[in-house]
């Protein structure tokens, strides 16, 4: 099975997002001009730069009706939004919330504004306000998304432009599939007439069910990616969500970076590549496969990064490193992304 089998096409996204750009001309002079990014905006605020970006949970949140637990999808809203406001160097600093639902349900709602409470804590953000919907006609379960805000000194921004052939490319961990795949993982469960309810099979993740290990939140960077920032000279930051590896393609065109040291994903993707007869080719271009984000730096500097990491508990590893060329490379896997 492949992700645009079960309804989500990539390539047809990225075509339809330009479709989108193709009309919007305007930008206005001065302060608030936009002045460009990638996984997230920047607008122009005099010596400092804001930075703005939105992100979903997806259907994720399917999941979580189906187990009735919605504590930790919050988590998941924030965590999408800030790991791609990071990734300019930015920090974030606000946010503010969008549930679209079906019909109100003041049990569900409590339940997401813990996670997102959660969520704001973890990341060192302020939740500014929101928006809740009521759509009996749109919706079906519900929907949430968010915008984050940050900012930086402009000088201080980090877009890919300085990374050179010779650098590393450090992995942080990821905690599971994030947010991101869910539509084609929903398909396996169902073609599989699995429950989300049942065990995981081998008695791996310490006899948690397959929803609850689905609904594992996805893992908030900001600290360390920050300290990072704050101690040594970042050339590029990467959050690794839907597109898998393909998110490095982002970062700078003219480099080939070769990943020769990737980690061996957790239980998860094996389960999911194994029950859906996943290709290895479709894996690594859909989920995040155990790394969750990338940070690209001098190879003299790896050590200290590590240290950083380390320190705040994550796990991480020098996983590849930059050459002269184009795309994204396994060479152990044979696989190959432009």
């Amino acid at each position: 099975m492949t992700y645009a089998k079960s309804g989500v096409d990539i390539f047809r996204e990225e075509k339809a997002v330009k479709g989108i750009l193709k009309s919007i001309k305007f930008n206005r002079d001065g302060i608030g001009r936009y002045i460009g990014g990638h996984f997230a905006g920047l607008i122009d605020f005099g010596d400092n730069i804001l930075v703005l970006c939105a992100d979903g949970v997806g259907s994720k949140v399917m999941i979580a009706n189906e187990m009735k637990k919605w504590d930790t999808i919050g988590i998941d809203c924030i965590a999408m939004n800030v790991n791609d406001c990071i990734c300019v160097g930015a920090e974030p600093i606000a946010f503010v919330d969008y549930l679209a639902i079906e019909k109100t349900d003041p049990k569900i709602t409590e339940e997401i504004g813990k996670g997102l409470e959660e969520g704001a804590r973890m990341a060192n953000v302020s939740i500014a306000g929101g928006e809740t919907a009521t759509l009996p006609d749109i919706i079906n379960g519900f929907d949430l998304a968010g915008a984050c805000l940050g900012y930086a000194d402009k000088k201080k921004i980090i877009l890919g432009d300085k990374i050179k052939e010779g650098d590393v490319v450090i992995g942080i961990e990821s905690s599971g599939l994030h947010s991101n795949g869910y539509t084609l993982v929903r398909k396996i469960i169902e073609k599989e007439n699995l429950s989300y309810d049942s065990p995981f099979p081998g008695g791996i993740y310490e006899g948690k069910s397959i929803g609850e290990v689905l609904l594992t939140p996805t893992k908030i960077y900001v600290r360390e990616v920050l300290e990072v920032i704050k101690n040594t000279e970042v050339h590029g930051l990467a959050h690794i969500t839907g597109g898998g590896v393909r998110n490095l393609l982002r970062l700078k065109k003219d480099i080939r970076i070769v990943l020769d040291n990737l980690p061996e994903p957790q239980p998860i993707f094996r389960f999911i590549q194994e029950m859906g007869k996943v290709s290895l080719k479709e894996m690594y271009q859909t989920f995040n496969m155990g790394v969750g984000f990338c940070i690209v730096i001098s190879k003299n500097l790896a050590d200290d990064v590590l240290d950083i990491i380390e320190k705040s508990g994550d796990r991480a590893d020098v996983i590849g490193y930059v050459e002269k060329g184009m795309g994204v490379y396994i060479p152990d896997k044979k696989l190959s992304y432009v």
